[in-house]
């Protein structure tokens, strides 16, 4: 019972939320035009998430995750009503991320300071840079331009759908894409598998020949670019950007790191897993909000399931233990 609630539990769990939706909602909740749609709304997120498991399989996290989504939007913002150029407005974007990752991987790993106290004091630098640079204001309108509209708009063309034509939309393209990068680059090189082994025994990694220090400092990087893609990503969705818009992404994405790492049998950060907690989570919310559940309520739910599900997993992994 226990090897079947450690292995199973979580997905049974899930399974059962899809299924309650299912019977509660059945005219709008399994359609295609809704899955699509929470394919889209959870786009930003299942990006940072997959990049943050590149630096929770260290056994780090980062804090700065959502304050950097905003500093990226903000900065590609503000460069666009300078007049440049979409392309050069996006690289800038995307090298402050790079900036941002290192610099955090450079207090981890080189400083020695603990991720937690790291990334908690760039979060806040991020955020006040975010702010500093918008003027606290919200970028929008005119000064957005339509092109960068328009991509989260668009979509791969699927087919037809009685006679509408069906999108996958363009921001679950690329948090497919995404994914699955990741997921080749920690499941099938030797990079991943590095990184594995430093969150496995750090000091046992070294001692084995494992660049420890520059390991870590490439994946904060890695993980300082996602946030930033999400955060242009969004700012491509609502047409704007303003210094807060990525403030609920960090927590979110590490409970969907944690739901998932109850799903996998050895207990570890995992790309696919991340995925899954990210849905779950993202199901949750869809069918809530359909339900016309007061938002409060919705987070204290939310928060229980999840509390539910982690301890279903540790309950199994410690009757394991004493058998």
């Amino acid at each position: 019972m226990a090897t079947f609630l450690r292995h199973y539990g979580s997905l049974i769990g899930m399974s059962a939320i899809v299924v309650f939706f299912w019977i509660a909602l059945p005219d709008t909740f399994m359609t295609l035009r809704n899955w699509l749609n929470i394919s889209q709304q959870l786009s930003m997120l299942i990006v940072v998430g997959v990049t943050m498991t590149v630096v929770m399989v260290m056994g780090d996290f980062d804090l700065s995750v959502g304050a950097m989504a905003s500093l990226s939007g903000v900065v590609a913002a503000v460069l666009f009503t300078q007049g440049l150029p979409v392309p050069v407005a996006l690289a800038a974007a995307l090298a402050v991320g790079l900036l941002g990752g290192l610099a955090n991987g450079f207090l981890v790993s080189v400083v020695g300071i603990l991720p937690f106290v790291a990334t908690l004091a760039t979060m806040t630098m991020f955020s006040g840079a975010a702010f500093l640079i918008s003027g606290g204001k919200t970028i929008f309108g005119r000064d957005i331009p339509q092109g960068f509209a328009d991509f989260a708009r668009s979509g791969v063309p699927l087919g037809t759908w009685g006679e509408n034509p069906v999108l996958l939309p363009a921001l679950t393209v690329v948090a497919a894409v995404v994914t699955i990068l990741v997921w080749i680059v920690l499941e099938h090189t030797t990079y991943g598998r590095r990184l594995y082994a430093i969150g496995g025994n750090a000091d046992a990694a070294r001692l084995a020949g494992v660049k420890v220090a520059q390991l870590r400092l490439s994946a904060f990087a890695f993980t300082g670019m996602g946030a930033a893609l999400a955060g242009l990503m969004y700012a491509s969705r609502v047409a704007s950007a303003n210094p807060v818009q990525g403030d609920g992404l960090m927590l979110t994405a590490i409970a969907a790191v944690f739901l998932g790492m109850t799903i996998t049998r050895d207990g570890q950060p995992n790309v696919l897993a991340t995925v899954a907690g990210v849905v779950t989570l993202g199901v949750m919310e869809n069918g809530l909000t359909q339900l016309q559940v007061d938002s409060y309520i919705r987070q204290v739910l939310v928060g229980a399931i999840i509390l539910v599900a982690v301890s279903i997993s540790a309950l199994g992994r410690r009757a394991i233990r004493l058998r």
